[in-house]
């Protein structure tokens, strides 16, 4: 019999392996969102809500931050419509969520207070409940400020941050969660003072940090890096009018040892690489993420000597004209990526079947900015929210600048299904969404009221 220490190592690599087949075993069947974690249960079958963590706004509704839930399923007589909404008490810069390994609970953070809130998704799909809030990350990390991507590992969560409590700069680290909101470490970014043993391959180490994302089977483990509290939280004209301020942003990608949490290698990647999005085929060996000051599409890839590098492989619309790419979705065939311009409100898709040479095949307009894309795993539907930050937001009188909207694709074109103007609401300004559905805990839809009420 294996000794208890083997079981759990064996456990422990078996696990993501099994997730990771899961996902790529029957696609037309599963419907999830491609980008989450792979050791993520999965979605199959149509999702029936998307939870959307949403910026409170001074005379909007209640002015606080807070999780809307939408109905998505098509089966639904309430399709489209907003069914349920949980404020969280005042504004804390609601910007990004996470589920956990088991989906059970959806963890959503705020960039200014570092206040994380953790729903009760499980219970009641359509109605979530606020199940615990971790009200001292900054103290328990060790100074971390500006808590991230809540990125799911085994029975625990992976939290980037932003900044820290000494200086409100870019410096930063990764803390880890149990999944019931134990602290458990802190992993410092490497810095040019102290690299924790990581080789510095070009100019940066500057020790900031964005996102996160893993490659279990190569044991690879990929943060990006944006700015600082003393940036998100200034005025978007003043802080690019500051040459000051516009030095103060990440130039850097990590790889990192996943299992030992141990940076080994800081890249070059100048121009603020945020989202980070990891191939799913089993022999591709790299991922994506674009750069927000330089508009380009970098490739971090494995190259012939076994060596991790960093590329910049397309533009992106006209840099000149600051479109500022922000999130991007990869196809679960590795065939196309999603990446969305905030700035001028498009989605565009490039052809990455060579991802050393992507081509950009489409470009739409989404609304008068466009912030986040979720693309469903069988690429039939993408989802969109409007909101970055909210001192960088466009102002309440434009036309088209808060929403949440639903298209169909068929392999050549988007077409809009529905659209929700989260302002005329009274909800807010829409971040990051998250897929929701009944049967994921074995639960059957409810009848409508209709078909209750006749039996």
């Amino acid at each position: 019999m294996a000794r208890p220490a083997v079981r759990r190592s064996i456990n422990f690599l078996l696990k993501p392996l099994l997730a990771l087949l899961a996902g790529l075993g029957a696609l037309s069947a599963v419907a999830d969102e491609t980008c989450m974690s792979p050791y993520m249960a999965k979605i199959v079958g149509q999702e029936d809500f998307v939870y959307i963590w949403t910026l409170g706004l001074p005379g909007v509704g209640d002015g606080q931050d807070k999780l809307v839930t939408v109905d998505v399923n098509p089966a639904s007589p309430r399709y489209g419509q907003v069914v349920h909404t949980l404020s969280v008490g005042g504004r804390h810069e609601a910007h990004h969520s996470g589920l956990t390994d088991d989906r059970r609970f959806l963890w959503a953070a705020g960039l200014d207070s570092s206040k994380i809130f953790i729903f009760d998704i499980h219970s009641d799909p359509a109605a979530p409940k606020l199940s615990k809030t971790v009200d001292d990350f900054v103290d328990r990390s060790g100074g971390v400020v500006g808590p991230h991507t809540s990125y799911a590992m085994p029975g625990r969560m992976l939290i980037t941050g932003l900044s820290n409590a000494e200086d409100r700069g870019g410096r930063t680290g990764l803390v880890e969660f149990t999944n019931g909101g134990e602290y458990l470490a802190t992993h410092w970014m490497p810095t040019d003072a102290d690299l924790r043993g990581a080789r510095k391959s070009g100019s940066y180490a500057d020790g900031y940090g964005y996102d996160v994302r893993v490659l279990p089977r190569r044991n690879l483990l990929v943060t990006s890096s944006f700015t600082g509290w003393s940036n998100y939280m200034m005025d978007l004209g003043e802080m690019m009018a500051s040459e000051e301020a516009m030095q103060r942003f990440g130039n850097t990608v990590v790889v990192w040892d996943l299992h030992a949490r141990q940076p080994r290698k800081v890249l070059d990647v100048p121009g603020a690489p945020l989202e980070i999005r990891c191939a799913w085929g089993s022999s591709h060996d790299y991922c994506f993420t674009s750069t927000a000051l330089t508009s380009q599409i970098w490739l971090i890839y494995e190259d012939g000597a076994g060596e991790w590098q960093a590329k910049a492989v397309a533009d992106i619309g006209d840099a000149s004209k600051i479109p500022l790419p922000v999130d991007i979705s990869i196809a679960a065939d590795d065939s196309r990526l999603w990446v969305n311009t905030w700035n001028d409100g498009k989605t565009r898709l490039f052809d990455i079947s060579d991802p050393h040479a992507p081509v950009q095949v489409l470009e739409r307009q989404i609304g008068e900015q466009v912030n986040m894309v979720s693309q469903s795993w069988d690429g039939e539907r993408l989802y969109y929210t409007s909101s970055l930050l909210t001192a960088w937001d466009k102002t309440e009188g434009e036309a088209d600048v808060h929403y949440f909207k639903l298209y169909g694709w068929d392999g050549k074109a988007l077409q809009q299904r529905f659209a929700i103007d989260f302002l005329a609401a009274e909800l807010g300004a829409p971040h990051q969404m998250r897929f929701g559905a009944y049967a994921l805990y074995g639960l059957a839809r409810p009848a409508s009221p209709e078909v209750a009420a006749a039996n």
